[in-house]
């Protein structure tokens, strides 16, 4: 014969307080004598009592849940990220529910309002501009944005990306380069300042700056101008780009068509995802501690949910990771 599953009733019976105690206690609502508290965590125990998720959403008003959107799940980046928060979320009881924007902005509002109808709180990337941002305000759900925001009022997580381009071209012209060049994604919000810090290196060496625009932050894009980069009239001897996948779509196409990597030209991405150490050469690239950030914004925005006092930013460090697709100029 099949176990009847324990419920709530069976026990405050066993425990001999009433049920709003019980619920109360397995809530964490409020707090009781240390005796009723071991009474209570022994019947449950004993009894095998698993409380309903639905029922206590409706006590306490909370799902235990974190809504999380990133960009594009195809890309390690936002994977890490997602990691890092996931880590975190656990290790407070909160589960995280998972939206993909797909790089559209035009899908972010729709999706993100759904999503708040069944999260507490929510961590938000977002190609959206920040002016048409105000419904992400009007959704009255603690949130946690990823970037450096001018204009919208929430808590935010940031790397420090313009320091990040200023110390990877520092390290260019210490190698001898003279004439590099950047390959952006002028969507992303964080274009701007990796630009900015690459042309601050630059302009105290007295250079200027050739820019290229991709079309996406992908591979794809970059294989696609590989060839007006490298058979232009001035082709770089080294080139920073956005992100790492466009650099890796860029050194695939610049060997196919017979450029050498770092003979001909130096390659540098952002991000420093798994897949850069093992192309050829391996890739050298800005780590942004990608699973740092997730971890910190979703700290931040527990912490939110409680109540708590937060700091307005948190700037996670860059790093440089050397690897063989940047050489020293003969």
């Amino acid at each position: 014969m099949k176990k009847s599953v324990a419920t709530i009733r069976d026990v405050a019976a066993a425990a001999g307080v009433s049920t709003a105690t019980v619920s109360k206690f397995v809530n964490g609502a409020q707090r009781f004598s240390p005796a009723v508290e071991a009474r209570l965590a022994s019947v449950i125990e004993e009894l095998g009592y698993r409380s309903n998720p639905m029922a206590q959403s409706m006590i306490t008003g909370r799902t235990r849940t974190i809504g999380l959107s990133i960009l594009d799940i195809t890309n390690p980046h936002y994977a890490s990220v997602v990691k890092g928060a996931n880590r975190v979320a656990q290790s407070h009881g909160y589960t995280v529910l998972l939206v993909d924007t797909e790089e559209t902005p035009e899908r972010e509002r729709q999706l993100l309002e759904a999503l708040s109808r069944r999260v507490d709180g929510m961590i938000v990337y977002s190609r959206t501009p920040e002016e048409d941002l105000d419904w992400l305000l009007a959704l009255d759900r603690p949130s946690v944005f990823f970037g450096r925001p001018d204009y919208i009022k929430l808590p935010s997580v940031a790397s420090d990306d313009q320091l990040g381009a200023f110390m990877v071209t520092r390290h260019l012209l210490a190698q001898g380069h003279k004439r590099v060049a950047y390959m952006g994604y002028a969507n992303s919000r964080r274009d701007r300042e990796r630009m900015a810090g690459v042309r601050e290196a630059l302009a105290a060496q007295g250079l200027d700056l050739s820019v290229f625009e991709a079309e996406a932050p992908a591979s794809s894009a970059g294989e696609k101008l590989s060839s007006s980069i490298m058979l232009g009239r001035q082709p770089p001897d080294a080139l920073v780009c956005f992100n790492d996948l466009l650099a890796l779509g860029f050194m695939k196409a610049a060997q196919a068509l017979g450029f050498r990597v770092p003979g001909d030209v130096s390659v540098v991405g952002f991000d420093n995802i798994q897949f850069g150490s093992f192309a050829s050469p391996a890739l050298t690239s800005v780590d942004l501690n990608s699973e740092q950030m997730g971890a910190a914004a979703m700290e931040k925005l527990l912490a939110s949910i409680e109540g708590q006092e937060v700091e307005p930013l948190t700037v996670v460090n860059a790093q440089l990771v050397l690897r063989a697709s940047t050489a020293t100029r003969d």
